[in-house]
């Protein structure tokens, strides 16, 4: 039998890739204060997958359509004086998931299986989106690391950055479609719903540990991919549902190295725990 036929071996591949792919975007989002918005993104792919599935199309398709467009509106409404980006972020998560919700409700014998959608089904993934996800992975780290300059300044030095001529509303809408790019990606593993977890706890932990930007980066990654293979192993193991065990193992990642840094730091303060991020 082919490697790839068995669904374990499937969603062993998966979870590196997700837990890598969510653990590099998630430092930009800890960084950056994103989760909320963050958490608005996974909500507002919702509609988009139920449109996708309404009529007939891949469900990626309709998840970036959706996401690309709370980014755009988050973007735009943020950047009006009268506005600021938690309202607008309200807004777009409550309208987004309403939305998803009213599709649902106008299709009489709507029979899909959309559970899967919400909290994942990372045993059932295909061929195709271990494809999808490695592409995504590459594509995120390759803008992440061209625009790192201009992303780093538009987030810590925002009149800085615009002193020196960069336009910090472009790369914001930047950063934001990257984000857009991962949730939607990782939605077959660990669905809408549980995505945030897997996106923020890795970052967070590794922000405990490290003040560089370079080692935050590699422990959010790390700590990824160890989430999503402890978690799949204790799915399979107690039977447990897989997004929600994964999920719960990046919390409970980030509790144990809340915990652990603050010991360290306790003794050795010279060693963790520098309010400021350098590269």
């Amino acid at each position: 039998m082919n490697w790839w036929d068995d669904a374990l071996h499937r969603a062993t591949a998966e979870v590196l890739l997700v837990g890598a792919l969510a653990g590099l975007i998630g430092v930009q989002v800890v960084l950056r204060r994103l989760s909320f918005f963050t958490m608005a993104l996974t909500h507002a792919t919702f509609p988009g997958v139920v449109a996708a599935s309404i009529i007939g199309v891949n469900i990626l398709v309709g998840g970036v359509v959706a996401g690309a467009i709370v980014a755009l509106g988050v973007a735009a409404l943020s950047a009006r004086s009268s506005q600021n980006a938690a309202a607008a972020t309200g807004v777009m998560l409550s309208g987004g998931f309403a939305l998803g919700a009213g599709l649902v409700a106008t299709q009489d014998g709507f029979s899909r299986d959309l559970t899967s959608f919400l909290v994942g089904s990372i045993l059932t993934v295909s061929p195709q989106d271990l494809v999808t996800t490695a592409v995504a992975l590459v594509v995120v780290a390759a803008v992440l690391l061209a625009c790192a300059r201009p992303l780093r300044y538009t987030g810590f030095d925002r009149s800085g950055a615009q002193a020196a001529g960069f336009s910090t509303g472009v790369w914001d809408v930047v950063l934001l479609l990257t984000v857009q790019v991962v949730v939607v990606t990782i939605v077959p593993a660990v669905g809408t719903i549980l995505a945030l977890a897997l996106v923020v706890a890795p970052a967070a932990a590794a922000r405990q540990w490290s003040h560089r930007l370079t080692v935050i980066t590699t422990l959010a990654v790390t700590f990824g991919a160890f989430s999503g293979l402890v978690g799949l192993y204790a799915s399979s193991r107690w039977n447990v549902a897989a997004g929600a065990s994964i999920t719960l193992t990046a919390t409970g990642v980030l509790a144990l190295s809340t915990v652990l840094s603050r010991v360290v730091r306790a003794r050795v303060p010279a060693v963790v725990g520098a309010p400021a991020v350098t590269a």
